[in-house]
């Protein structure tokens, strides 16, 4: 059963704010997709992360003889076109399957582009729990975010059609793909994607490379074991959610940012309710990340303080 929630068009924006998204966006995705290894390319280290630019998501292809899988979908309808057109730049074969790493917006509104296309989309089980919960909300959430109806204009959620518990096996003809889910850690449902042939790994969330990281949904013991997993693959590149190619390096040093974040955060919640002061001390302990600081007041206001999602 597929469901569809359809954003309607509520405004013209002026000129100039196209303009200025449009040159954000050219900025961003300049180079298009960026070749990994044999057959495999993804979305990394986007500039300018924003609402325009899917917050700087990755997202990418693994591409096999008898087809093509997509690992995350981007932030919309027209993010996902766009996503389609760089693939077709790359391969004319046909794209099977999707898989969301995990429920977040930034990963998985593009589905409906791919479910067009005859893809059939793939998550872990809780995943697809998550996803379905939160359907009737995830559009608004994207305006509050700062997306403009424009930007979402013909954007629907469909949820995954194919789940798995564990572990699943793609067979690409000459090559498999792994999809496999290590338990609860940036989301209940967060799952990864190995391309064994060539040690590469699509870490989903569960990696942010240079970005500070949404933890609204996270289970950071379980999510620190994530990251023990991933650091015992024989990997040699790894795609974060957000960030560059990465090393089991950058693996070390996020499982040392949620431990520091996480104590931290417990400590000075006992004592203030206050979002503001507790984001400014943690920002003075966590180690320097470029992107997405307003991320550290959020995960506070949701994961510590309990205060509602909007």
């Amino acid at each position: 059963m597929k469901m569809v929630h359809t954003v309607s068009r509520f405004g013209i924006l002026s000129v100039f704010i196209v303009v200025v998204v449009l040159n954000v966006y050219t900025l961003a995705f300049a180079g298009g997709l960026t070749k990994i290894t044999d057959g495999v390319y993804s979305y990394v280290d986007a500039k300018n992360p924003s609402p325009a630019t899917s917050f700087g998501a990755n997202a990418g292809i693994i591409i096999g003889k008898d087809g093509v899988v997509v690992v995350d979908t981007l932030t919309s309808a027209k993010e996902a076109q766009r996503f389609i057109k760089d693939i077709r730049a790359i391969t004319d074969k046909p794209i099977k399957y999707v898989v969301n790493t995990h429920h977040h917006l930034d990963h998985s509104l593009g589905n409906s582009e791919f479910v067009k296309l005859g893809a059939a989309v793939i998550a872990q089980e809780n995943c697809r729990k998550e996803a379905q919960k939160d359907a009737d909300a995830i559009i608004k959430r994207a305006l509050n975010y700062g997306f403009t109806a424009e930007a979402l204009e013909g954007t629907t959620v469909v949820l995954p059609t194919l789940t798995f518990t564990d572990r699943m096996t793609i067979d690409l003809g000459d090559r498999t793909v792994e999809l496999i889910y290590p338990g609860s850690s940036h989301t209940d449902g967060s799952s990864f994607v190995l391309v064994p042939d060539v040690k590469v790994l699509f870490a989903g969330d569960a990696l942010f490379t240079n970005f500070h990281p949404n933890m609204r949904d996270a289970d950071v013991d379980g999510w620190v074991k994530t990251l023990d997993k991933i650091a015992a693959l024989d990997v040699l590149k790894i795609i974060p959610g957000h960030g560059p190619v990465s090393s089991k390096q950058d693996v070390a040093d996020m499982k040392q940012y949620l431990l520091i974040f996480d104590a931290k955060a417990r400590e000075l919640s006992a004592k203030s309710h206050d979002p503001a002061y507790i984001a400014s001390e943690l920002k003075k302990a966590l180690p320097r990340r470029e992107y997405f600081d307003m991320f550290i007041a959020a995960s506070v206001k949701a994961k510590y303080l309990k205060e509602e999602l909007k």
